[in-house]
């Protein structure tokens, strides 16, 4: 687990159905960029379309998502020169994952580490 200046940290990097039912969860420190799971995330990806946010805006990316048959829908980062194009209806369907990740911090052993022994 990674450490921030509040203290540790961690993101929760997910792949969920359009129907918001986890298939792959994967840890990492809070302070490492989301895109270093990309990869990872692919593997265990199903369906059509890769729905990502900006934290996974890169061309390399997007060429892995194209080279496993997946559509890339990634909205562009805002510094883009030239942003690709956006499906905006598949990228509406991204909303499910946020209900994911509310349901999951609903949790109070996974939102506050609750369940850890004190030291």
């Amino acid at each position: 687990m990674g450490r921030s200046r509040g203290g540790f940290s961690t993101k929760v990097h997910a792949v969920t159905t359009t129907g918001g039912k986890p298939l792959h969860l994967a840890l990492t420190a809070g302070q490492q960029h989301e895109s270093t799971m990309a990869e990872e995330l692919l593997v265990h990806a199903e369906g059509d379309a890769f729905i990502a946010d900006t934290g996974y805006d890169a061309e390399r990316i997007r060429a892995n998502a194209q080279k496993v048959g997946m559509k890339p829908v990634i909205h562009p980062h805002p510094s883009r020169k030239q942003p690709p194009p956006l499906d905006r209806t598949l990228y509406r369907l991204r909303y499910r994952v946020e209900c994911f990740f509310h349901d999951l911090k609903c949790f109070r052993a996974a939102a506050t580490r609750y369940d850890k022994t004190a030291t």
